[in-house]
């Protein structure tokens, strides 16, 4: 699913933009480390709402953060988040619930929908800088793992065992994205080093297009479980260059292939309907 300019991506309105209503000629609009060019900001940031269903980042059931919240994790007005989410409903792709307990749902989408063209839209035209990204983003998870490996603490050792263990027994998206969250960021804690962990946080939200997780699916659940055993495990021992091994091969499962699977298959239907599609 890295740039140091994620920072700068919260909290900031997307340039010339009014409130109460749209631009009327294109605009750039900031993405966490990419710019994309889009009519509107609301339709960018439908799309990127859209991509991240279509994907899993974001899932089925899943409640949105609020309007005010999203405005700030993905960088525009707030008003342009209301605008987007319109949109998403209009096109049967969010459930807006009003009263207790309501709130912006996502519902499920087709493989053959707006939300798969919408990758295609995102994606596209900046996946060369995508991949940079999500390189970074490996490059740096190796370096954690292999140094929390290096530096762990018995107090390390008891934060992500019970992590894992949360993991394991995890019967729902929510209950496993929380204890992966732990896992990981007590393995980053093990560093000692509070940089990389912010910045570990922080390449998560890049890559994943300004949203807080990597894609879900109980099939990711049940492959990365296997994997955060053995990062665990290498990491209690010392085995430094067998976490970063391991870091590598998680992240390539949970993060870089169901981007790069969503965008192929989008870009062969796209082939197939108007011909090639450009790489």
């Amino acid at each position: 699913m890295a740039q140091q300019q994620v920072a700068g991506r919260r909290g900031r309105s997307a340039p010339d933009e009014k409130v109460g209503k749209e631009p009327v000629r294109r605009q750039a609009v900031a993405l966490p480390g990419l710019k994309l060019d889009l009519q509107t900001a609301s339709e960018q940031i439908a799309d990127r709402i859209l991509a991240a269903i279509a994907v899993g980042v974001l899932y089925p059931g899943e409640r949105l953060p609020p309007e005010r919240e999203l405005a700030t994790m993905l960088g525009v007005a707030r008003n342009t988040v209301r605008e987007a989410l319109g949109r998403l409903q209009a096109v049967g792709v969010v459930d807006v619930r009003r009263g207790r307990g309501g709130g912006t749902f996502v519902l499920p989408i087709g493989p053959d929908s707006e939300g798969s063209r919408a990758v295609l839209r995102t994606l596209g035209p900046v996946w060369d800088e995508v991949a940079l990204l999500l390189d970074y983003r490996n490059l740096v998870e190796q370096q954690i793992c292999r140094t929390a490996a290096w530096r762990r603490k018995e107090a390390d050792v008891v934060a992500m065992t019970g992590a894992l263990r949360q993991y394991r027994l995890a019967e729902s998206a929510e209950a496993s994205r929380v204890a992966d969250h732990q896992l990981h960021g007590a393995i980053a804690a093990a560093t000692g080093n509070r940089h990389l962990h912010r910045l570990s946080r922080e390449l998560v939200t890049a890559v994943n297009f300004g949203f807080r997780a990597d894609p879900y699916s109980d099939d990711l659940h049940s492959r990365a479980l296997a994997q955060h055993e053995q990062l665990v495990a290498a990491v209690v021992r010392g085995d430094g260059e067998r976490a970063a091994q391991i870091a590598e091969q998680h992240f390539q499962t949970t993060t870089v292939e169901p981007w790069r699977t969503a965008l192929a298959a989008v870009r062969d239907e796209a082939g197939a309907k108007d011909g090639p599609v450009g790489s």
